[in-house]
């Protein structure tokens, strides 16, 4: 069952069964969302089911659901991703084999799909080769992300993760730099050398950065600025960090 809603007909399946064979099916799921305190009989196969897997389920109460479809959805509604998601590692080592030099951005925590979307299409204009998103406190891939990023999401590899601290640490051992977009730094951007392997890292909207990842990052930068006013919007900083990585490589 699909709940045929304007925006995001393709996002939503609702209902016990439908999970369950989506789960079965292997399709990307962003989130599981789950009625509170639900004990229907159906909800132990699902509980089956989610044993041992590594969804995001988020136990709501039944008013959220309720404003997600008015059908029939018996406590539970999976929000679906329109895309596959991608192992990162394999994506890097096929880069070296085919003597590419890996640009890979990661997403630390961001929520709005619009920036979401925008820095997706800045992206894949830039030569980005996958983007790392964790699984938990961020946006996904959803259709109205798709249609922000003029269809970028279907071009770019996009890597969902549990760790975004575990990912740094493996492309650092795979042998790229991680350079952290902040602040809080000395070190101006256009001082990077982004002609090197190199993931880049971009806050959240809100806090920018976690400071975990900033302590494990081999590079802090920060985008010079004139005005009163204290940041960037993400996807616009994400824009320039992108472009001067992309003049560096074509300069070179």
């Amino acid at each position: 069952m699909y709940n045929k809603r304007p925006q995001e007909a393709e996002d939503i399946i609702y209902g016990v069964r439908a999970v369950i064979e989506a789960i079965r099916s292997k399709r990307p799921i962003n989130k599981i969302f789950i009625q509170k305190g639900m004990n229907k009989e159906l909800f132990y196969e699902l509980k089956e089911e989610l044993a041992d897997q590594k969804y995001n389920l988020q136990f709501v109460p039944i008013h959220k659901l309720n404003r997600l479809t008015r059908k029939n959805h018996q406590g539970v509604i999976a929000q679906v991703s329109p895309v596959e998601y991608h192992a990162l590692t394999p994506i890097i080592t096929k880069l070296f084999e085919e003597g590419e030099v890996p640009l890979i951005l990661i997403l630390d925590r961001l929520t709005d799909v619009r920036n979401f979307g925008a820095i997706a299409r800045t992206a894949e204009c830039n030569g980005v080769h996958a983007i790392v998103i964790p699984h938990k406190d961020s946006v996904s891939v959803t259709s109205d992300a798709v249609k922000t990023s003029a269809g970028a999401l279907n071009k770019i590899p996009v890597c969902l993760t549990e760790n975004l601290s575990s990912v740094v640490h493996n492309m650092q051992q795979l042998g790229l730099q991680i350079v952290a977009s902040t602040e809080k730094t000395k070190n101006n951007v256009f001082d990077v050398d982004f002609t090197v392997p190199t993931g880049i890292i971009m806050g959240s909207e809100e806090n920018g950065v976690s400071a975990k990842l900033l302590t494990e990052c081999d590079v802090k930068a920060k985008i010079p600025m004139t005005g009163t006013i204290a940041s960037l919007n993400v996807s616009v900083a994400a824009g320039i960090m992108l472009y001067e990585a992309s003049r560096q490589r074509l300069t070179e």
